[in-house]
């Protein structure tokens, strides 16, 4: 399991960065594997309103860390964390112009009627900070996150928030924080417990990508669905893309990773193979299944759709 914990403070070593890394801490005991993202520290351009994103599916500003790897990151993450301290009752601008950005994601869902794998089984959680009490302190970045979190394909299931918490070191000295952590990560105990299959193909491009995706939708409460491949492309096959938006699932930010990376990040319990050969490390204790698919890179888009079909039976046959 992946989570991403979005660190939205300027401060970078303050009260909502120990928040966060308490909550990741916790995570990787019980053996997910996480990714802190300092937000301050990334290049965001703000949100032009351009509606871009609303006509052709993705958002204009292409050269910036938003479209470079963010959306990325947003798209592989099966938990996301959105930390941040409270700012006139809301998020620092520096968060909120990445929250703006997920617009172009909030396009593709409800303007384009594509789903993203991952919608199904994705979950988000709150963290904030606050240097006051007032009754109403967290209000508007609870509505915000929740906006957020359906605009990434997220489920929003709680919020967890400091008030009075102000001076350096202050949450370090917070009384209850490590029951409060592992009372949120409860709300995701059976996550922890999927089965692990690795789809492994040779450029994680096309085959490992559509027997991932279709995973993660027809079983995604119970299969942890990685993909990865021998000799990783730098972008997934466009034809790909086109016929599994025909059957509305959005591949769209998707990302070739190695097979290597995978591996060092966890093990799985199966590991599927499609074409990567000899070039597919061998675990022991993995079960291995071998799936005898033609590289469908290069071919015409109907020969891509009998591969797309294919699969997805062997990935119903699998699950079932």
């Amino acid at each position: 399991m992946f989570i991403l914990g979005l660190q939205g403070s300027p401060r970078l070593n303050g009260n909502t960065n120990y928040m966060l890394d308490s909550f990741l801490d916790f995570a990787r005991q019980k053996g997910a594997h996480t990714q802190k993202l300092h937000v301050t520290g990334a290049n965001i351009s703000p949100c032009t309103g351009c509606g871009h994103c609303e006509r052709k599916g993705f958002c204009i500003i292409r050269d910036d860390d938003m479209s470079g790897y963010i959306y990325g990151l947003l798209r592989r993450a099966d938990v996301v964390v959105l930390a941040s301290p409270v700012y006139f009752y809301n998020v620092p601008a520096v968060l909120k112009a990445l929250i703006d950005r997920s617009q172009a994601l909030w396009a593709r869902k409800y303007k384009h009627g594509l789903d993203d794998p991952g919608r199904g089984q994705r979950n988000g959680f709150m963290l904030a900070v606050g240097a006051t009490k007032g009754k109403n302190l967290f209000d508007g970045m609870i509505l915000t996150a929740k906006y957020f979190f359906d605009a990434v394909g997220a489920q929003y299931l709680d919020m967890l928030g400091y008030r009075r918490i102000e001076d350096p070191g202050e949450m370090a000295k917070q009384p209850g924080l490590d029951e409060d952590m592992a009372a949120l990560l409860e709300k995701i105990e059976p996550v922890f417990k999927r089965r692990k299959i690795l789809f492994a193909c040779r450029e994680n491009a096309c085959r490992s990508q559509m027997a991932s995706a279709f995973a993660s939708i027809i079983a995604g409460d119970r299969i942890d669905a990685l993909y990865g491949g021998s000799t990783p492309g730098k972008e997934i096959n466009p034809v790909m893309a086109s016929v599994m938006a025909e059957e509305g699932i959005d591949m769209a930010h998707r990302i070739p990773r190695s097979i290597d990376d995978v591996i060092s990040e966890t093990t799985p319990d199966t590991i599927i193979t499609m074409g990567c050969g000899d070039q597919c490390p061998f675990l022991p204790g993995v079960t291995y299944e071998d799936w005898d698919l033609p590289d469908p890179a290069g071919r015409d888009i109907d020969f891509m759709r009998q591969v797309r079909d294919d699969i997805r039976q062997r990935v119903k046959k699998l699950i079932g």
